[in-house]
């Protein structure tokens, strides 16, 4: 059968596109520190949190304000901070931790080579606000648990603390094998 739908090959109509940020990198990274964690903000979670509809309107909310600007996907653990605020999510193999090797030369997406790979735009992103060291983190897996929850949510309350690591590139010394590390 054919990878554009035949039985059991996934349609590529149904992979995520490569989103470009609508909103210029500097503001959101000026309006990350107003939303950092705070007494008030983790109030705010908690009372979210004892609404079943409260949360699902502010998590409607979210996703429509961050879909809107960043083509979030709504994974419940956001990694736009260390990304450029370029969603890594919209990436069709869904990588969280930089670009697959099928980059074209121009920079365009191995499955959609009509659009730029968001890894590219990340590290752009990144690189032209002095964040390039962000990009090094290394993402954790997705806990697929968490799709669809509110990640503003899941911020304010510490649950996504340890969702980055420091890159494991760093630990392995050339003499020594990766597989001992």
């Amino acid at each position: 059968m054919n990878a554009a739908g035949g039985r059991g090959a996934r349609s590529i109509a149904a992979w995520p596109r490569p989103v470009r940020p609508r909103l210029p990198a500097w503001l959101p990274y000026r309006i990350q520190g107003l939303l950092a964690p705070n007494g008030g903000y983790r109030r705010l979670a908690r009372w979210l949190e004892g609404s079943r509809a409260r949360y699902r309107i502010f998590a409607a909310t979210e996703q429509k304000v961050k879909n809107e600007l960043f083509g979030c996907r709504m994974c419940g653990q956001c990694t736009l901070p260390v990304t450029g605020y370029a969603c890594p999510m919209t990436c069709p193999k869904q990588l969280r931790n930089g670009p697959c090797g099928g980059v074209g030369q121009d920079g365009s997406c191995e499955v959609y080579p009509e659009l730029r790979c968001v890894w590219l735009e990340a590290c752009e992103r990144a690189e032209d606000h002095g964040r390039a060291a962000d990009l090094h983190l290394l993402q954790r897996p997705i806990d697929q648990r968490g799709w669809g929850q509110s990640s503003w949510v899941n911020y304010w309350d510490g649950r996504d603390d340890g969702l980055w690591a420091t890159g494991a590139a760093s630990a392995i010394r050339d003499d020594r094998p990766a597989a001992q590390v």
